[in-house]
């Protein structure tokens, strides 16, 4: 009822898992990753125990392999099972029960684990797997989401659709300093669920992304006068409460403010100037 990817960016800092499902909230149930230790993405009939368990082994030494094989001896339901890990240093694996519905079935590769069951067919796990393996150079939940549209373009779920999710943690790039959880978007019930996650992660990537050091500025001078006026417009004293009230909190770094920031004040003030 699931297609997923569980994987560790090539550079060793993220784990993440995507996945899309003809499931409530199928971001609830499947994903877990723990930065340093790894992801895992949990399915069919799913037991999600083995999140905890798998974490647990992993942070305790064991690589993906191992630890898929000890969630599988210590269930006895494990032939209704699908599940997917890739552990701290991006090995992998993969397994699909006997008694998952067809089609099922799942590849791993160097840091990377994709697999799928009761899918239109084989061509959404090898669809996902090209996708991942063109995306090198692209942003690490750019490339797990790339994989995700790719298996639901190639047909996905063979019921339908209605939920998908983007689960990554990281060394950096969480919201408060010491939290590993870099991205958790979810889309519960939706008839487009993998279109509507991307227009999420866009979102993610406007409000969270730090911004480049090229593209900090600091408002000073007759920037600092343009930027007052905008500010009267709309009813603000200072630029940082209405950075705040807009959410763009992360694109301010010690005082100064990205260009980004600075045209939607612009655009802003003229709308309520118009």
């Amino acid at each position: 009822m699931t297609f997923s990817i569980a994987a560790r960016s090539d550079d060793g800092t993220s784990w993440g898992v995507a996945v899309a499902s003809k499931f409530l909230a199928v971001g609830s149930a499947v994903p877990a990753a723990s930065v340093g230790v790894g992801a895992i993405a949990t399915q069919a009939y799913a037991n999600t125990l083995y999140k905890r368990d798998g974490l647990a082994r992993l942070s305790a030494g064991d690589d993906a392999a191992v630890t898929v094989d000890a969630l599988l001896a210590a269930d006895d339901g494990r032939e209704h099972r699908q599940v997917g890990v890739v552990d701290a240093g991006g090995g992998s694996a993969t397994f699909t029960g006997a008694e998952c519905l067809d089609w099922a079935g799942g590849v791993r590769g160097d840091g990377y684990a994709i697999q799928g069951n009761i899918l239109v067919g084989p061509d959404v796990i090898g669809a996902m797997r090209a996708a991942w393996l063109d995306g090198g150079d692209i942003h690490f939940a750019d490339r797990l989401l790339a994989a995700l549209v790719a298996g639901d373009q190639a047909g996905g779920d063979r019921r339908g659709r209605q939920s998908a999710a983007l689960l990554i943690v990281s060394e950096s790039g969480a919201y408060t300093t010491g939290d590993d959880v870099a991205y958790d978007l979810r889309v519960d019930d939706h008839s487009d669920p993998c279109s509507e996650l991307s227009r999420l992660l866009l979102l993610h990537h406007v409000y969270f992304d730090r911004p480049d050091e090229a593209d900090l500025v600091t408002v000073e001078g007759a920037l600092a006068d343009e930027v007052n006026r905008q500010l009267t417009v709309l009813g603000y004293d200072d630029l940082e409460t209405w950075v705040g009230v807009e959410n763009y909190e992360m694109r301010m770094v010690e005082g100064r403010v990205d260009r980004f920031v600075l045209e939607r004040l612009r655009e802003a003030a003229d709308r309520r100037s118009t």
